[in-house]
């Protein structure tokens, strides 16, 4: 495959100038897209442009979604590093949602500052789906542009890309901008029932929890001839950490983030074993393939962690809490289910989680009260880090090392031929702690 069949010529820039341009795109929008949409008018009465940032497969879904989620919502523009990933992601949505796309040439955008071009495309509401390496980032431009965000989780991958975020909320907050998260848990009509009961006592006070991720391996893309280290790396972004933050950060965040909803805080402290047993040719980039991790939170509640990606194991996606009156279980779409002294099941049908995370978010914005999720979203994001920190060197790490970590993990440059060296596999006891 040739590059440039794949890939936009002519995106290079540092590190340092990415953000100059996002602060840039921050700067230039804000004053006439704040108000796109007014403080209330009644629902689905103004059109809302959405504009796709990111075009693999949970892209492509969450823009199916969205302008499934409320009346008079369109996709318009779309921008991806690789041309080949949009054209097949608008294919697949202009046959799927035919009469709801309308992303002409002139609003299909390649290279690294796609994101840019769709921010600056007359979108008011834009969906970041690209690996979550990039998400602080093109944050830190939404907000700045004024648009309203749908931001898939994780939200950053190291310590520096926290701080960015936990700044970005208080910016997003104070301009009335609203972002929704990924984590679809929290939208889903089931999780809210049982966590509502939980936090109402009806387990008592919990002492611990367990959460488990454990599934098969996921896919892989061969080397082909003409794809540079950066190319590869980013068409296998989840076997590397800058871009994916391990499989801990990329997927069992939803476990994390269910489990720091529910304790209502997040933990103080970790100790986490993991390892690289399975997954280990250099097709896998330096990720592990297993994590198992003790939480400590402020209450004194213990967490149990579990998250593993191998082939031919038992797969287990659950969570479960134990408290001084009972315990809950749960495995998402088949049982909630508490039992002690005020016992009760979920005995309704859940509804679809990941269409009514965009809902609620245009419900918020149509009455002028946004929702903002990115602060819960960015703990549960540091959460899974201090895991895989604590994974890697074999040391135990508190929050606030994680939090102030000065450990990062983004390239200084960004385009096809920037030098991106593969750290080698973290080995406890060797690797040190940042």
């Amino acid at each position: 495959m040739e590059k440039s069949a794949t890939v936009s010529e002519g995106n290079k820039s540092t590190r340092r100038e990415f953000m100059k341009k996002s602060a840039a795109v921050m700067g230039g929008a804000v004053a006439s897209q704040l108000g796109f949409v007014p403080a209330v008018y009644p629902a689905g009465s103004d059109l809302i442009r959405v504009g796709l940032i990111g075009c693999g497969g949970r892209g492509t879904g969450a823009a199916e979604d969205v302008v499934n989620a409320a009346p008079n919502v369109k996709l318009v523009s779309m921008g991806d590093a690789f041309k080949d990933r949009l054209d097949s992601s608008l294919e697949q949505l202009q046959k799927d949602v035919t009469d709801k796309v309308e992303v002409p040439e002139e609003r299909r955008f390649v290279g690294f500052d796609a994101y840019e071009k769709v921010l600056g495309s007359g979108v008011d509401y834009v969906i970041l789906a690209t690996p979550p390496g990039f998400r602080p980032m093109h944050l830190k431009a939404a907000v700045g542009a004024g648009k309203h965000i749908f931001a898939e989780k994780p939200v950053a991958v190291d310590g520096p890309g926290i701080r960015t975020c936990l700044e970005i909320y208080e910016q997003a907050k104070a301009k009335g901008l609203g972002i929704v998260a990924g984590t679809l848990y929290r939208h889903s009509a089931a999780h809210l029932e049982t966590v509502k009961r939980l936090h109402q006592g009806a387990i008592g006070d919990i002492l611990a929890g367990r959460v488990y991720f454990n599934t098969g391996p996921i896919w892989v893309h061969p080397r082909q001839t003409g794809w540079t280290d950066m190319e590869y790396q980013m068409r296998n972004w989840y076997y590397f950490t800058w871009l994916s933050g391990d499989h801990i950060v990329e997927q069992h965040v939803h476990n994390l983030d269910k489990a720091n909803w529910v304790l209502q805080g997040h933990p103080l402290r970790c100790v986490s074993l993991g390892g690289r047993q399975v997954r280990t040719g250099p097709d896998y980039g330096h990720i592990y393939d297993h994590f198992s991790t003790d939480y400590e939170y402020e209450n004194g509640a213990r967490l149990m962690s579990m998250c593993r990606q191998m082939e031919n194991c038992d797969s287990n996606v659950s969570d479960a809490f134990v408290g001084t009156q009972g315990a809950c279980q749960i495995i998402p779409s088949r049982k909630f289910a508490i039992t002690g002294k005020k016992p009760w099941s979920f005995k309704g049908e859940d509804n679809k989680a990941y269409v009514q995370e965009h809902t609620d978010l245009i419900e918020s914005i149509r009455a002028g009260k946004p929702l903002n999720e990115l602060k819960n979203v960015t703990e549960s994001t540091l959460t899974a880090i201090m895991g895989r920190m604590s994974a890697y060197t074999g040391k135990m790490v508190t929050w606030e090392q994680a939090l102030n970590s000065e450990e990062n993990l983004m390239p200084e440059r960004f385009d096809w031929d920037a030098p991106v060296p593969v750290p080698p596999v973290a080995m406890p006891g060797q690797t040190e702690l940042r």
